[in-house]
């Protein structure tokens, strides 16, 4: 027996999580009924790390904007070179979606039939009024109850420069923030530590609930989409090969938040994890701070990819030809949208019913693949968090070392 415990205290928690995620898997398919019946465990996991985000996310950026208070020039620099990447990416994503379907042509012979049920009230287009003035929370305490994080990040901006100006009276403040930062990250650790058992619990429910026929039907769009997330991760590996880091040595380590996301299916989880994951392998608090909620919201490589893949996949069961006006439609419309309902629930579904819309194509074609959606996102969100591990390694050598340079940063690692 304590040959067992000894060996389990030996192995790496993202390899527990993966003796989780396969037996999980058994559970579900052999057992059903059972495996149906564990969502509350799984449920219980994703609240108690939702719980720590947005303090988490308000006293890490809020510390890392008043770091970087007394040089906002890098500041503004790093935060539109943010955006540059977000939308390179993106956009590189959404093409290569749009190449995978010309390819492959998952949709053909596709028998036109629902695999669930279309989501209510699904949005058919942006509101870019409601998408602005929702920046600015009216009740930052509201805002924060209702885990909006971009208002979240708005506000703490905000506050962390204010804080920069006001000199030493801020000092008492900084203290608080950084014990509830601290706090955070040690709250973060016993909650992961379940994670092996929450993630068997969440694939045993997955597989008793969603499996068999519906995958079988559209195996072929399922497949498509691990393909491109597979030349995606490619892609990530060369750009870090190119800033001579090695790639499967840096995926290792960011590993646990991938399996989160993959399991979970939200990159919302993984962010306590992911933050602590990258400080410690030599990125400043000030850099991670700013960049990986900013690229959370904003940085969707994955969801970019399904989302054009999908579109090009309804568009073409509906026998819509795909001519050059309407690709570039889907294009656009799609790197516009990816970035337009970053603060919108469901929002990967939201962008689909906007491009339909513009396509002119029934908005009820979504309910096409809605029945394996939980199985493409599961690898879009895994995607979506190497994605910002990428963009946070990029953004600290193109602009963070100058801020990092700016004050003693001795704890920190050169990668």
């Amino acid at each position: 027996m304590d040959k067992k415990k000894s060996l389990f205290k030996r192995l790496p928690l993202w390899a527990l999580i993966i003796i989780g995620l396969i037996l999980g898997t058994i559970v579900g398919l052999l057992w059903p009924s059972f495996g149906s019946n564990l969502q509350p465990i799984g449920t219980l996991f994703i609240k108690a790390i939702k719980m720590i985000v947005i303090p988490l996310v308000f006293s890490a950026v809020t510390l890392g904007i008043y770091k970087m208070g007394s040089n906002r020039k890098e500041l503004g620099r790093l935060g539109g070179l943010a955006f540059v990447w977000f939308y390179i990416a993106t956009g590189f994503c959404i093409i290569l979606g749009i190449t995978l379907n010309a390819i492959f042509h998952p949709a053909a012979g596709v028998a036109l039939q629902a695999t669930g049920p279309l989501p209510e009230n699904l949005a058919t287009s942006i509101d870019w009024v409601k998408f602005i003035t929702e920046l600015i929370p009216d009740n930052v305490l509201n805002a924060m109850a209702a885990q909006k994080i971009i208002p979240t990040l708005f506000f703490a901006i905000c506050f962390g420069l204010s804080l920069s100006a006001i000199g030493d009276k801020a000092k008492i403040v900084i203290d608080f923030l950084e014990g509830i930062l601290s706090a955070m990250f040690k709250l973060t650790q016993g909650v992961v530590a379940t994670a092996p058992v929450a993630v068997a619990a969440i694939m045993a429910w997955v597989f008793a609930t969603q499996g068999g026929s519906v995958i079988l039907g559209l195996a072929k769009l399922i497949g498509v989409m691990y393909i491109g997330l597979l030349v995606i991760m490619v892609l990530f590996w060369i750009i870090l090969a190119s800033l001579k880091i090695n790639p499967f040595s840096y995926t290792k380590k960011v590993m646990e938040p991938l399996l989160l996301g993959f399991t979970t299916t939200s990159s919302e989880v993984t962010l306590p994890v992911h933050m602590n994951i990258l400080e410690k392998s030599g990125i400043p608090n000030k850099v991670v701070s700013f960049v990986l909620p900013l690229g959370y919201s904003f940085n969707l490589d994955g969801a970019a990819l399904y989302q054009s893949l999908a579109v090009c996949f309804i568009a073409e069961a509906y026998g819509m030809h795909l001519s050059l006006p309407t690709i570039l439609t889907i294009l656009i419309t799609t790197l516009i949208a990816n970035k337009g309902t970053a603060n919108v629930p469901a929002a990967s579904l939201v962008v689909l019913s906007v491009i339909l819309t513009s396509l002119n194509l029934p908005l009820e074609a979504v309910a096409l693949i809605t029945g394996v959606d939980r199985f493409m996102d599961m690898g879009r969100t895994a995607v979506n968090v190497f994605g910002n591990t990428v963009a946070a390694i990029l953004l600290f050598k193109w602009g963070g070392k100058k801020l990092a340079e700016a004050e003693d940063e001795s704890n920190v690692v050169s990668l």
